[in-house]
This record gives structure tokens, sequence and C-alpha cells, in this order.
């Protein structure tokens, strides 16, 4: 038995031995036939971890069913060592070993044993045998030896093709000269021998797959399923001769709708292997016809490993021209879809074929993009950015996904020209000239490092060395190609509103002290000058924004006399704003039009926002027609106040805590007076006000906000026993009443009310969120008393009306809180929802039983927020509390929210447990549109055996789409159009559109 356990020894712990000990077994060999089989399927059984008692005798009277019946016995009295999915250290190399066994094995054998039909007819029955035994773990080893035995066979059959394709050459070249002798009687025997062994070899492979395979490839093991897909993509391409057809390629088709998603990428990586090969192509007809809607409905995969790659084999099929642009509709939703690398893989896709074209036919090969101008692909990307026009967050997405592969986005001076109209041969629409502006913004924040699309994780960017320096020359390019031709650009579209504001947040991208370096400060005074036009020449959020932003970005990092420039340049501004706004203030006092002082709010708000704008008067002429006009535009009053707020703030941070002045305390206790006299009027008029409108909820939601900010900025604990103790406030318990109510109302509003104003520029300040936010600011800092405890007072009433309505309230509260964490909110604030969740079990916990209510209530909302894997976890924090509480055997009525909530759970884990189990292949994201019915079914009547014959139907289940519910989207997909729009995209092929075909109509849907 020594020489047994050697070679077992030398497969587990000694590889570098095997080519050696291989060597003497096949010497050996020609002497002790018997022996060497026994030693060698001893050594089979050894590595499967039988601890067998077989010995030459019973081996050489017994039949191979005896033999494995007798290791299943050994397997089940658990006399089996699993050295196959063992973690010891010495076993780490134990698969690669054992491989390398084998694949020695036959190249040593193949000029003689492999060939004398005993020694590898022995080896492939007792493999197969095993293989379809019950242990699992003689399967995975008897499945990894068989896969290998026919990839070695395939290179061994390889090296005789060659040979034979010599010989004949050879035999041709003889018969040629016109002579019969030994020499063309000896080619055809090396001919003739030379083929019988390769039909030998493919008998071989041919049994393997049909013993092996064929039961293998459906395996309950994930790992045995995918090394069989993952060998039959090998074989298909090294040895398409055999495997390159449509009763072998099945195989590749069904198992990419596997429930495993390694299984689903292992046959995916096959095809691209195999559509990488030109010469494959012609052979691949009916099979790309039957499964090609598959391979594109993968590209939306539940897993990003697999979607991914299908992308990647997609992008193969369209470069061969086998998908028409009809059937890349669902793709291009990926464009905006959540995971960065589906958007990437579809980016690159979108930009091989529509913007490149990268086409391969018969006779050019692919088309060389790098004789394209950039003109060209910007054209094409603009044509692409037409579909998104009306909403430049989902143009940043498109952009940011196709960023990366296109050179001619990164070509500064190419777009620039374009802009400037330098190229009469290309004509743009107005729309192309703003989303070509909205394309060298976010083309240069890419460029400088800054992101254009907010991250998944909010994690900040950190770069090395190297990566700095990358960006740092990309930032001095973008800067060059700008220093003369900026100006030109502003001043071209500075009466342009949707081109004026991405322009202007380019200053803040350049690396200014170029302007000094290469004498270009008439250059930069001129752009700085302009920009100041820009902010008086518009009254938008973005625009004004982006020039405060632009001229205070100069203020920092500008140098010497161009810093004093800018400084100069926003003092102009705050001098001029401020003047225009005392006059506007003026004229609408004398009975003018509102508008000029609308404008000039606006603006004054924006620069408040950025830094204090100090004049005397400027807070009592703003008070005063507060006061004295009380029918001026609601929006004009919302800005009065705003203003006013700001400017009290302001105040505030200028007053030295430690040394304040009586004199800055009394001016901020005056304006603290004037404007809560402000607030508390409309607190008492507006829930009664008839006015209906937009401009109604406006007004009413600035104030619910400004108060909740100028009681949490004064609230009066903060002040206490300082040196700014007068500035203490506490609000009247009227006033906080008052203060509910109209947030009440605002949180009354409907959706579909607030959908009708989302185009209003402000709508995200002044919605029923804002208003919520404002009064949770409240309650989080101990301004007022929080809303459950007021609750709880009614309890204690004893009026059921009241309990049934305060609860009722809560519950629809809580609910509405938990909606505003739904699509990816919920992903990117995971931990806050987990806060709330365990606050709020803490909560309830504090006053057993009394406040178990809580749970029910206001909880439970929130846990249906969350994923199933974090139930658990609640679950039993909530029962351990239980368990740890003594005073459970009072009244268990009580205890009734508390079952309720835990019953909650346990359902939700029992539901996601039977969808797994129903349902193991999810795509992500929102549905798809579906395609076309199953047509007919493709490889009818060529199936070798009853266990081929699975039908589209029994494999189509494990692919089959589940329709998630708005909360499961990403964020974006909630404020988009449908992407689906880019289906109707048609971008000229460059003489090869009349080539494109698309698979006929028979393909099913597998």
């Amino acid at each position: 038995m020594m020489p047994f356990l050697q070679h077992a020894d030398i497969v587990k712990y000694n590889g570098r031995l095997i080519s050696h000990a291989v060597r003497n077994l096949v010497e050996e060999y020609e002497t002790k036939k018997n022996s060497v089989i026994f030693q060698i399927l001893t050594m089979l059984f050894e590595a499967c971890g039988a601890r067998h008692e077989i010995y030459p005798e019973y081996f050489q009277e017994s039949d191979v069913d005896d033999v494995v019946f007798s290791l299943v016995d050994t397997a089940r009295k658990g006399l089996v060592e699993d050295n196959y999915n063992s973690k010891q250290k010495d076993l780490k190399n134990f698969k690669e070993n054992l491989v390398s066994f084998w694949d020695n094995l036959v190249l040593e054998c193949q000029n003689g044993p492999l060939f004398d039909d005993i020694l590898f007819q022995k080896i492939k029955d007792y493999v197969i045998a095993l293989s379809c035994t019950p242990p699992r773990v003689y399967r995975q080893v008897a499945s990894l030896v068989g896969l290998q035995l026919v990839t070695s066979f395939i290179s061994v059959a390889k090296t005789l093709s060659g040979q034979r394709e010599t010989t004949q050459r050879q035999l041709n070249a003889e018969k040629k000269k016109l002579s019969d002798g030994p020499l063309i009687e000896s080619l055809e025997k090396r001919l003739a021998l030379t083929h019988e062994n390769i039909t030998y070899l493919e008998e071989l492979m041919r049994k393997i797959f049909t013993g092996l395979f064929m039961h293998r490839y459906r395996d309950v093991d994930p790992d045995i399923r995918m090394s069989c897909i993952r060998s039959l993509g090998i074989w298909v391409v090294s040895y398409p001769s055999l495997f390159l057809q449509d009763i072998y390629l099945k195989y590749l088709g069904w198992t990419l709708n596997d429930k495993n998603a390694g299984v689903r990428r292992a046959s995916v990586l096959a095809l691209q292997s195999l559509y990488e090969v030109d010469n494959n192509i012609p052979c691949l007809g009916l099979f790309t016809e039957r499964f090609y809607k598959r391979m594109i409905q993968l590209a939306d995969d539940i897993d990003i490993s697999v979607a991914v790659s299908a992308i990647g084999l997609i992008k193969q099929l369209l470069r061969h021209q086998l998908l028409s642009d009809d059937d890349l509709g669902p793709l291009y939703d990926l464009l905006i879809d959540e995971p960065p690398m589906i958007r990437r893989a579809i980016g690159e896709l979108v930009y091989d074929h529509l913007i490149a074209q990268n086409i391969k036919t018969s006779h050019t090969g692919a088309i060389d993009e790098e004789n394209e101008s950039s003109e060209v692909h910007i054209g094409r990307m603009l044509q692409i950015l037409r579909e998104f026009s009306e909403d430049p967050i989902l143009s940043s997405y498109v952009i940011d996904d196709i960023w990366d592969d296109m050179k001619a986005m990164k070509d500064w001076r190419c777009m620039i020209s374009m802009l400037l109209d330098e190229n009469p041969a290309i004509e743009l629409t107005d729309m192309d000239l703003t989303n070509l502006v909205r394309m060298l913004r976010a083309s240069a924040k890419k460029a400088v490092g800054e992101r254009i699309v907010p991250a998944i994780d909010n994690r900040k960017l950190y770069y090395n060395k190297a990566q700095k320096e990358v960006l740092e020359n990309s930032k001095r390019e973008v800067t060059t190609a700008l220093l003369s031709r900026y100006p030109q650009l502003l001043r071209k579209y500075i009466s342009d509103k949707a081109k004026i504001s991405p322009l202007v947040d380019v200053m803040t991208l350049l690396k200014l002290e170029m302007y000094s370096f290469k004498r270009q400060e008439k250059n930069f005074k001129a752009a700085i000058d302009l920009i100041f036009d820009a902010f008086f020449k518009h009254g938008e959020k973005d625009t004004l924004r982006s020039c405060i932003k632009a001229i205070m970005f100069c203020c920092n990092e500008c140098q010497a006399d161009l810093k004093d420039y800018a400084e100069n340049k926003l003092k102009n501004l705050e001098d001029e704003l401020v003047l225009k706004v005392k006059t506007a203030i003026k004229e609408v006092e004398a009975g003018d039009d509102e508008y000029s002082l609308l404008v000039n709010l606006k603006r004054l708000y924006e620069l408040q926002l950025s830094k204090p704008v100090n004049n005397d008067g400027l807070f009592e002429d703003m008070y005063r027609i507060l006061s004295q006009l009380k029918d001026m535009d609601n929006e004009v009053k919302s800005f009065l106040l705003l203003n006013m707020y700001l400017q009290v703030a302001w105040c505030l941070h200028a007053i030295d805590g430690e040394n304040p002045s009586q004199e800055s305390i009394d001016e901020l206790s005056s304006k603290q007076t004037s404007l809560f006299h402000q607030l508390y009027y409309y607190l008492v008029v507006l829930p009664t006000y008839q006015k209906e409108g937009r401009s109604t909820t406006v007004l009413s939601c600035r104030v619910c906000i400004i108060t909740a900010e100028m009681w949490c900025l004064f609230k009066k604990s903060k002040y206490s026993s300082t040196k700014l103790e007068s500035l203490g406030y506490l609000p009247e318990l009227d006033m906080v009443q008052k203060f509910w109510k109209l947030c009440e109302q605002q949180l009354s509003i409907s959706d579909e009310t607030e959908d009708e104003d989302a185009n209003d520029e402000y709508i995200d300040d002044t919605n029923k969120d804002a208003a919520m936010i404002a009064a949770s600011k409240l309650v989080l800092a101990d301004t007022v008393s929080k809303a459950y405890d007021r609750y709880m007072t009614y309890v204690h009433d004893e009026e059921n009306t009241l309990i049934v309505k305060a609860y009722s309230e809560c519950k629809d509260l809580a609910s509405r809180l938990a909606r505003s964490y739904a699509g990816v909110a919920r992903n990117k604030n995971k931990s806050e929802i987990l806060k709330i969740i365990h606050d709020g079990v803490s909560f309830a916990f504090a006053d057993l039983p009394k406040q178990l209510s809580f749970l029910e209530a206001a909880v439970l909302p929130f846990v249906s927020k969350l994923s199933s894997s974090d139930i658990p976890d609640i679950l039993a924090d909530v029962e351990k509390r239980k368990s740890q509480d003594t005073n459970t055997n009072g009244d268990q009525s009580a205890w009734g929210p508390y079952f309720a909530f835990v019953k909650e759970l346990q359902d939700r884990l029992k539901d996601v447990q039977e969808e797994k189990e129903e349902k193991p292949v999810r795509r992500r994201g929102r549905p798809r549109k579906v395609r076309d019915a199953p047509g007919k079914k493709l490889f009818d009547g060529h199936n070798s055996s009853d266990e081929e014959s699975i039908s589209a139907s029994d494999h189509q289940g494990h692919g089959e789409d589940d329709t998630d519910d708005d909360a499961d989207q990403p964020l974006i997909n909630t404020i988009r159009p449908s992407a689906s729009k880019l289906r109707s995209l048609k971008l000229s092929q460059q003489g090869t559109s009349s080539q494109k075909r698309a698979p006929g109509p028979s393909g099913s849907n597998s």
C-alpha cells in the first residue's frame, strides 16, 4: 500500500514531484499494466478522501459498480477526508496539484498507453461513476478530474491535428511526383494512424461529456456547475472542430438562467471568449438568435459582476452586428442606474457603439476611431444628450459614464472652438450649445478630480501623490486652453440664462496663478467684469450662486494685484446691490411694481448665504416695508423675512462671545425682537389666510422654517449663565401651538400638489419636507416638547376618542417620515434609520408597558425601510429586552403592541425566505418592459439523450424578473422621464447601417 499512499501524498503535499512520479508510472506500465492501473485509480480514491480497504485482488475481480458502491458505503460510514474543501495550509495546492497530475499523465501517455484502449477507458469509467455518486466530495473531485481529462485530450488532439495536416501535405506533394513507393505507403499509414488516434480521443471526449458533463452541469453544488461551464467555454474555443456545435453550445445558453450568480457569470465569460474569435461568428447564428434576448436581460442582473460581464458580451455582439439598435432599449436605461460599475460598463458600450462606432465587417475589420476628429465624436455625444436636455442631472450621469472612454471630451480647444462657432462646417442648435457648455463644465470638473454625480457612500475623494500630479496637469491644461478664450465665451453667452451658469462655474476649476505666469491679467480682469455683469443681468438661483462662488473663489485663491481686483469687485457688487434693494423698496412704497424688489432681494439672499452684508438702515428698511405693506406678493414677503433672518444670524456671528460690547448686544436684541414680531404676525394670520396658491404655501413654509431656526438659534438654555444671557429666548406656549398648527397644514399638502410645483427653483427649500425638518430640529434641540409626549397626555385623560385620534396621527406622521427614506436614500442613510429604530425601541422599553405602543405606531414604519439582513438583529434586541424585564407577569394585554411588533418582524423574515426560494434570480432596480414572447425552440431534434432534453421553460424559470416596488428603485429613476427615449436614437453608422440586421423573430427569450 505504500506506493499508493505516496502518490496521493504527492498530490496533496508535494506538487513538484508530480511529473517525476507520473513518468515512473508510465515506464512501469509497459511491464505491469494491472499494477499501474490499480495505483492510479487508488490515487483517485485517495484524492476523493476515501479511507478504503480495496486490494488488488478484489479490484481485479470486481466491476466498476461494485468498487464504487463500496466507496459510497465508506462515505456513508463517515470514513472520508474532505481534501477538496479543506482549509488546511498543507492542502492549499491540492486542486492545482490534482489537475497537474492528470494533465501530466495524459501528456506522458500520448505516445502509447493513451491509445491502448485499456488504461484511459478504465480511468474514464471510474471518473464518470464517481461523479454520479451521492457524496459531494466524490462528485467534486471526479468532476474536476473528468473535466481536466477532456482539456488534456484536446491538447493532444490539437498536436495530432497539426501532425495530420503536415503528413497530408507531404503525401500530396509525393503523389504529385507520380511515384509509388515505400514513402507514400509510410505516409498513408501514418496519416491513417493519426486520424484514428484523433477519432479515438474525440470519442473519449464525447463519452466523458455525456456521462459526466451532462449530469454535473446542473449539479446541486454551484461550484461543480461553474467548473463545468468554465471548462466547456475552454473546450469550444480551443477545439471548435468538435465543440463549436449547437448540441454543445446550448448548455452555455441554458446556464445563463442559473440561479447562482457565479454560474451565470462563468457562462457569460465563456461566451465572451467565444465571440472574440472572428472565425467562430458564422457558426453562432442560430445560437445568437436563440439566446440574445437573455444576454441583454443579464445586463440588468441583480449581481453586479454578472451585469458588467454581460454588458461586455453585448458589446461584442454589437461589434459583429448581431444586434440591432432596437434591441438596445433596456440597456440605455442603465446609463443612469445606481451602481457605478454598471453605469461605467454601459458608458463604455455606448461610446464603442454610438460614438466611436467600432464595427467589424468581413471586408474592413474594425473602424479606426483614431482617424475621426474630436468634432465628430462630440457631435455624436451631443446627439445622445439631446434625449436628456430637459434634465441637467441626467446629462451629468451620461457624461460621467462615457467620460473615461471618450478622449474628445478632454479636447478643450475643440469644445471651445465649437462654442465660439469657429468652424462654419459644424451646425449646432441652441440646445446642442447648452449641452456642450454643460459638457465643458462637467468634463473639466472630472479632469481636476471633482465628482459630477453624487457617490453612493458620500466618501471624500483621496488621491495619492501620482494621482494628484495627474490632476494638477489636467488643471493646467484646462486653464491654458481658457486663458484668452474664457472672456469670449462669457461675453457671447452672458445673456443666455441656460448657458451662463455652467460657464461661470468653470472659473472655480482654473489654476488662477497661471494668469500671472502667462501675463494674462487683462483677460482675468475681463472675466471678473463679465461675471459681475452677469450677476446683475440675471435673477435665477443657479446663476446668482455661480457668480458669487466664482468671485469669492478668486478672492481666496488669487495673489497680489489679481486678489485686490477680485476683492474690490466683490465690494462693488455688495454696495451696488444694497443700493438697488434700497431704491426698489422706495419705489414699491411709492406704488411701483414689485419685480425689481423681488429680483434684488433674491440676489441679496444668495449673497448673504456666503458672506455678511453690512449696511446701516437696510434691516430697518425691510422691517418697515413688511409692516406697512401687507398686500405685497407673498414671495416678496418671503425673501424679506429670509434676508432679515440672515442679517440677524450674521450679526450674532460677529459678536465676541467672551467680551461682547453692550452696543452690539442691544443692536442684535432689537433686530431679534423686530423679526419675531413679523414672524408671529404671520403665525397668527397664515392659518386663516384665504388666498390660495403656491405663493401662500411658500410663505407659510418660510415662516415655519425661519421661526424654528430663530428658536434654535436663541434657545434660552444655550445662553444661560453667559454674557449673552439677555439674548436667550423661550417662546410662549400659545405661539408654539400656532407654530405646530401651521406646520401641520404644510404636512397635509398632497404629493400631487407639490409635484405640480416641481419646477420652482426653490422647491427644495419650501416643500413639506423642509417644514418637517424644521419642526424636527426643534424637537431634537429640546426647544419644544416632543410630539409624542403631547399624545401621551391624552392617554391619561382616558378619553377614548382622543386616544384613538392621537394614536392615528402619530402613526401617520411616522409613516410620512419613513417615506422620506425611499429609493437610494434608504441605502445612503441606513445608519440614520437604524439609529431611529434603536432609539425608538429604547424609548418604548423605558416605561413598561405604558410606552410599548410606540413600537407599533412610530418604529414599525421605519423597519420596512431596512433590508431583510437587518431584521434578525432588531428582532433579537427587542426579544432580549423583553426577557430582561422582571415585570412581565402583569396585564398581558398591555404587551399587545410588543407582540404585534415581533409578529410583523417574523412575518417579514418568513416572506423574504419564501421569496428567495421561489425566485432565486432577481434583477436590480425597476422592472423593464417585456420584450417579445418566446418563439420556436432552437435545438429540436439535436438531443443526444433524454438527459439533454431540457425544455426552454425549465431553464427560463431561473431568469424570471421580479417586479420591485418603487421603493427599490434608485432615486435617480424617480426624478426623470424614462431614459428609454434613447431607444429611438439612430446615429448614422457611416456606411454600415445597411449591413446591420437583427436576429430574426424566431428567437426565443430563454
